[in-house]
């Protein structure tokens, strides 16, 4: 019996002996009344928010969720956030698609504009990889970093990905195509437009961001070494231009006179000293980092994103104008587009260790808390397993062919995920009972075979807990996760400051005006 399943059960066991009886009608009435209690002692938060943390959970769809739930601590437990006071919902699509990818998403999620497919940090007026048309900078979308930056907060990003990835990217970066995270990429056509990486390093607000952790070596640095725990990813840009980034980043630093400091394993990062390091710049692969369940765990191997999460925080704690901290599961995605449930869960449980870690750090009064998805994915939660069941094992037979079906699959993946076996004159739906189905490189069958598992469409769900949380209420449109942000915190359109100088610039228009109007009359007299 697989450990997780045992656990659950275990878990079982013990409610049924503490409660000593089954959950009949008073047991699910006392549940609803000490929830219904918890709920009016509830009140609203309208504190100013002097820090922001948005956590992304990138492909973290509702059932991937309630999975990971499932696979963490059984039926009856809740995920780090699921408990926070106030929940939405998010409509995920594209201004061109209505299933999204995660750079128009994150641009939506970060500047509070929608924009096109694999855009990032543009307006709609943008198509893709349209580098002449991107230069003008009228089409370029200011973020939540920016408007923190302006406002005097430290800034930071976290992400299990590249730090040049789609969802970090639009945190900084404007580019007509998301793949141009080094020149590699980016089509001699294209040359006058600057890459991801460059823009990270060497513009605004890029190069003022307090904290960046991550992996992309290969696109900071190039012709990096292919090693045997670090491989090349092949499928991302790698860079050969000669340039060296990360040492462009630290000369930027020692020039400012700045207090700084770069890592690149765990044993460096456990050896910040983070109350005298304003600036941490930590890479740690050469592409995204390894998969939780096959991290190397070493000094000198790869730190988790809970503990990359804290050391960030202490960094930027030490801000007496506050922070804002992004954190991504990036990995939860990268999972999923391979069809890998186990490992899909596994991220998404990690990604809740960050903010059980987190919670346990800062204080709700003043810290605006929130935990969402870019979009949703192809996995589905089919029937109809019993209670207590292992979430990556069978669901039951099915009644049309008698072939048993797991309880996770997917609606669409790639040759790995392959649900039958194509004889001569008929195909045969492949038997999952023969297989170890909890396994991390057991890819889950799919309905519909292409490259890759894709992204679904639907909307995902938004959690919020602190300053101004309460503006979650409904279904919203993805951008408004931004504007909420500027509002809570009074950064962005909603900084004092700023509207000051608005309002005196419209007192100043109108006194010109004014002005202007009476000469007019006087010349017309």
């Amino acid at each position: 019996m697989a450990p997780n399943t045992m656990r659950r059960l275990f878990l079982i066991i013990c409610i049924t002996m503490i409660t000593n009886a089954i959950e009949d009608m008073e047991f699910w009435r006392n549940v609803a009344r000490d929830e219904l209690k918890e709920s009016l002692t509830y009140r609203w938060n309208t504190n100013t928010a002097k820090n922001v943390i948005l956590f992304v959970g990138d492909g973290m769809s509702p059932d991937t969720i309630t999975a990971s739930r499932i696979y963490h601590r059984g039926e009856e437990s809740y995920l780090s956030w699921e408990k926070f006071p106030h929940v939405g919902l998010l409509k995920t699509y594209d201004v061109d698609k209505q299933v999204p990818d995660s750079a128009a998403t994150a641009t939506a999620l970060f500047s509070g504009v929608k924009t096109n497919y694999e855009v990032v940090g543009l307006d709609a007026n943008i198509p893709l990889a349209d580098c002449k048309s991107s230069l003008n900078s009228t089409y370029h979308t200011d973020t939540i970093i920016s408007w923190a930056q302006d406002a005097g907060k430290a800034t930071g990003f976290v992400t299990t990905t590249r730090v040049t990835h789609a969802t970090p990217a639009a945190l900084y970066a404007h580019c007509p195509d998301r793949r141009w995270e080094c020149e590699a990429k980016v089509p001699k056509t294209a040359s006058n437009c600057k890459d991801i990486a460059r823009q990270l390093i060497e513009d605004e607000p890029g190069k003022k961001i307090n904290v960046i952790m991550g992996g992309g070596r290969q696109v900071l640095v190039s012709d990096v070494v292919n090693g045997t725990n670090d491989p090349i990813d092949t499928y991302a840009c790698y860079s050969k231009d000669g340039r060296n980034l990360i040492s462009d980043w630290s000369s930027d630093k020692k020039l400012l006179g700045a207090s700084y400091a770069v890592v690149q394993n765990n044993k460096e990062l456990s050896e910040v000293d983070t109350e005298n390091t304003d600036f941490l710049l930590g890479i740690f692969s050469n592409g995204h980092l390894t998969m939780d369940y096959a991290r190397d765990q070493s000094p000198e191997g790869q730190p988790s994103l809970e503990e990359m999460t804290v050391t960030a925080l202490k960094i930027l704690q030490k801000s007496k104008t506050g922070y804002l901290l992004m954190v991504e599961g990036g990995l939860i995605d990268f999972a999923h587009h391979r069809g890998h449930a186990a490992q899909a869960l596994q991220e998404t449980t990690r990604f809740s260790d960050a903010i059980n870690a987190t919670l346990s750090m800062i204080d709700t009064t003043d810290t605006l808390v929130i935990v969402t998805s870019d979009h949703t994915h192809a996995l589905s939660f089919n029937g109809y397993s019993d209670r207590g069941s292992n979430i990556l094992g069978i669901a039951q037979k099915s009644r049309y062919d008698g072939i048993p079906y797991t309880i996770l699959s997917y609606s669409t993946g790639g040759v790995n995920n392959m649900a039958y076996k194509i004889g001569d004159r008929e195909a045969v739906r492949i038997n999952v009972s023969l297989y170890n189905t909890s396994d991390f490189t057991y890819s889950q069958q799919a309905a519909i075979i292409s490259d890759e598992a894709y992204h679904g469409g639907g909307d995902v769900a938004v959690y919020a807990l602190g300053p101004y949380a309460h503006l979650f209420h409904s279904t919203h449109e993805q951008n408004f996760v931004a504007q909420v942000i500027a509002y809570a915190a009074k950064i962005g359109e909603y900084d004092s400051s700023a509207a000051h100088v608005i309002y005196m610039n419209s007192n100043i228009l109108y006194l010109i005006i004014t002005v202007v109007l009476v000469q007019i009359s006087w010349s017309l007299i």
